[in-house]
């Protein structure tokens, strides 16, 4: 049985013209900033991810089950190829898409892509995930994320972030709108083997120049630049991880450009 995925649509009425793919432990809402202000006249699907948001938190919790979920979601929007955009987790999930289903992928815009990284790294942020699940309060929340990945983002980008996606567990303390057992399951799947989009496909990736330890690994570029040639472009950015969020006109010129094409 294929996955129900909750979807935020931006833009006109119409199929889908981007994919938009969020990172490991977010949701599909983060991209409204960009769409409504950055890219108001293309149509958008923002999909949560299985066990993320209001999207089904059922298993199995893997790059099959949502490569699946996601080509139910083209196909019943036409299935015409479109631009997918990934950040982080979403890219590896582009990525698996892009190689499974390439009638589905026009393009790709991979922003800070975590693909195909180190299992002893991802044993240690799943431990430290497990330790660590939830906060007593909002404010050591979102202190969380503005001293971490969000600290060049605009603070009002993480203040309506959190009205989304912070909520109350039942012991009264706070967590994101996640299942932590996908979470757990889906760094493991970070550390399987890079897969590639077939010979041809623009592809776009964007690396933030700031993450460190990086996500962007130099196997990941000359992967991707040994399949794809010319049709690579690799662009790099003053930024923290959240690139869509730090960076939104940037992004969004990455995207336009290769609608147009």
């Amino acid at each position: 049985m294929t996955a129900h995925l909750h979807t935020y649509r931006y833009g006109p009425e119409g199929p889908a013209r981007v994919l938009a793919l969020h990172g490991l432990t977010g949701h599909g809402r983060r991209w409204e900033h960009i769409a409504q202000n950055f890219l108001p006249e293309v149509p958008i699907a923002a999909p949560d991810l299985i066990g993320h948001g209001r999207s089904s938190w059922a298993a199995p919790w893997n790059f099959d089950a949502n490569v699946q979920a996601l080509s139910a979601l083209l196909e019943a929007d036409g299935g015409e190829p479109v631009v997918v955009v990934g950040h982080s987790f979403g890219c590896a999930v582009a990525l698996q898409l892009a190689h499974h289903r390439p009638d589905l992928v026009s393009a790709l815009v991979l922003l800070d892509a975590a693909v195909g990284l180190d299992g002893e790294w991802m044993a240690q942020i799943a431990a430290a995930m497990l330790a660590s699940p939830d906060y007593p309060d909002p404010a050591e929340a979102r202190e969380e994320k503005a001293g971490g990945s969000w600290a060049d983002v605009d603070p009002a980008l993480l203040d309506a972030d959190m009205d989304e996606h912070l909520i109350t567990l039942p012991g009264g303390r706070y967590g994101w709108r996640m299942y932590v057992p996908a979470m757990v399951s889906y760094w493991s799947e970070l550390a399987r083997p890079v897969v590639y989009p077939r010979p041809g496909t623009p592809t776009i990736l964007a690396r933030a120049l700031w993450t460190d330890p990086p996500y962007v690994t130099d196997s990941l570029i000359a992967g991707l630049r040994e399949h794809l040639g010319e049709n690579l472009a690799l662009v790099d950015l003053e930024c923290l991880h959240m690139v869509a969020q730090a960076k939104p006109a940037e992004t969004a010129a990455l995207i336009r450009g290769l609608l147009a094409e």
